[in-house]
């Protein structure tokens, strides 16, 4: 080697939940051993240096430990803090290849993965926003773990390599053992037809044909799905409420490709994937009520996402509502209403999507037997009053319908399973979201269902016959409802006449979702 020698190769990582090129420049320089990695990078990025010089001595190269040399490695841009193992193999190969070890073009390919420290690639978090990214900026190859290949491969019209070891990914670019490029595998989605039924009938964990009984609840949870509405449902213990919720998330259509991609970002990012390389369906998300502040809105000294951003697109079920802390049940506030949430931190802060219904079910006191035919309520005044006060205003003002889940009579429990089934209702779901969809389509407002349009546009797009709003407006004077909860009130009846397969909202969608109403603002 010359005096000096250098290289630069090309890797990337995931910041907050945006995927971010990184440039990896390698200068060699004969000397003293010294071995630096500069570019702000975390404890597991300096580390790496350790890493990457036992898996180049045991992958059948000389360590850099063993020459004169002073190795730099510079990772750009400089002031973005580096954090993670995702650059170990792009480290490694840049360092043979300014060591002229090893000679290929590194121009229009991408290396991810971490080293152990005899050469085999270990697996790492939020793949897929890498290579959607890598593919932005008009990258041809990109070289992943093997255990990423099935979630990389999801990206077409870029080559996804799968490499085991370094010395497989050395002998593949110096061309002694070339391999094949993992096949794309985007998933095989069902065209649209005229009918909106779009994925295939299927047996589901808890249908709504086993819940005996409740059924008002099950026409609130109908409503709900149709419009992307947030729910509360509220009674004793026992009496269904996580059932009809696990039901619920088979009410919602599947996503949309672009939105598989962007929950699957998410989840990618967030090391929560598993062995999933693509979610297709709404994500259910069921905290405890112990769950931290930052574990449900986010936080960290870098914001990382919480269960509000990875229940995005899909349910957030909140059970036992009001044992969940003040500030957690009020923090909801922003995401309910701004589909994101604003995390700020001293050193940074982000603003993470979190468009999802909220599904909250509760007791109607600490012990659960308020308002029981069979059983006392054991609870003192003092404590019925902390358990409402636990609930804000405005965070009750947010919620569209409240559904009563009431005690069940024993001979239904053991009756044969009747009623109507998850097939049933989701069928009139999806025709209902087919319709709101065409009609917020013509509007020209980027939104898909009626729970997200705005209360200026509700007088063009739901506009109100002189008699519904009549009818309305008494309501609203004799509930004391906010202007929060009128505008909410619209939305549910447009719903409604949507199931109803109507052009207009009528009289009898406005009586019906003024049910779903509470009587008085306190529980």
């Amino acid at each position: 080697m010359g005096g000096m020698s250098f290289s630069k190769v090309h890797s990337a990582q995931s910041h907050l939940l945006q995927a971010r090129v990184i440039d990896i420049e390698v200068d060699l320089a004969k000397g003293l051993y010294q071995f630096s990695v500069v570019g702000l990078p975390d404890k597991a990025v300096e580390e790496s240096k350790d890493r990457i010089g036992a898996a180049i001595k045991n992958s059948g190269f000389t360590s850099p430990k063993h020459k004169n040399q002073k190795v730099v490695i510079s990772l750009a841009p400089a002031d973005l803090k580096k954090e993670g193992p995702n650059f170990d193999l792009a480290m490694a190969l840049g360092y043979l290849l300014a060591a002229d070890d090893i000679k290929f073009d590194p121009r229009e390919k991408l290396f991810l993965g971490e080293l152990s420290l005899n050469g085999k690639l270990r697996a790492i978090k939020g793949v897929l926003p890498l290579v959607i990214e890598a593919k932005q900026h008009h990258f041809k190859e990109v070289y992943v773990p093997m255990e990423n290949v099935r979630e990389a491969a999801i990206i077409t019209d870029i080559d996804v390599f799968g490499v085991a070891t370094l010395k497989e990914a050395v002998e593949h670019l110096n061309e002694k053992r070339p391999a094949e490029p993992a096949a794309s595998s985007p998933p095989k989605l069902s065209p649209a037809p005229s009918t909106p039924i779009l994925y295939e009938m299927t047996e589901y964990e808890i249908d709504f044909g086993d819940i005996r009984g409740q059924e008002k609840a099950k026409r609130g949870l109908e409503i709900a799905a149709a419009g992307a509405h947030n729910v509360l449902m509220f009674g004793p213990p026992g009496t269904g409420k996580t059932m009809l919720a696990k039901a619920f998330c088979h009410l919602l259509p599947p996503l949309s490709f672009s939105e598989m991609l962007e929950v699957t970002s998410i989840h990618s990012v967030s090391g929560n994937l598993g062995n999933t390389p693509l979610i297709l369906y709404p994500p259910f998300r069921s905290p405890h009520h112990t769950s931290s502040y930052p574990a449900l809105i986010g936080g960290g000294t870098i914001p990382k996402p919480g269960e509000v951003t990875l229940a995005h697109r899909g349910v957030l079920f909140m059970d036992e509502f009001p044992e969940f802390d003040r500030r957690v049940i009020d923090a909801l506030r922003e995401p309910l209403e701004e589909k994101v949430v604003s995390v700020a931190r001293t050193k940074s802060s982000a603003i993470f999507p979190a468009n999802f219904i909220l599904m909250a079910a509760m007791n109607p006191c600490p012990c659960g037997n308020r308002g029981s035919k069979n059983k006392e309520c054991l609870c003192r005044s003092q404590n019925l009053l902390n358990y409402e006060r636990k609930l804000s205003g405005p965070i009750l003002d947010r919620i569209d319908l409240w559904l009563e889940v009431s005690e069940i009579d024993y001979k239904k429990l053991g009756s044969e399973r009747s009623g109507e089934t998850t097939d049933d209702f989701k069928e009139r779901v999806l025709k209902a979201r087919a319709r709101s969809k065409e009609r917020l389509a013509k509007s020209g407002l980027n939104i898909l269902t009626n729970n997200e349009i705005r209360p200026k546009d509700l007088l063009t797009l739901v506009p109100l016959q002189k008699k519904v709003r009549e009818i309305l407006d008494q309501a609203a004077y004799k509930l004391n409802i906010s202007a929060r909860a009128y505008h909410r009130l619209i939305k549910v009846a447009r719903t409604i006449a949507d199931l109803e397969e109507k052009e207009e909202v009528e009289v009898n969608h406005m009586l019906e979702a003024l049910q779903y109403r509470p009587k008085k603002v306190e529980i």
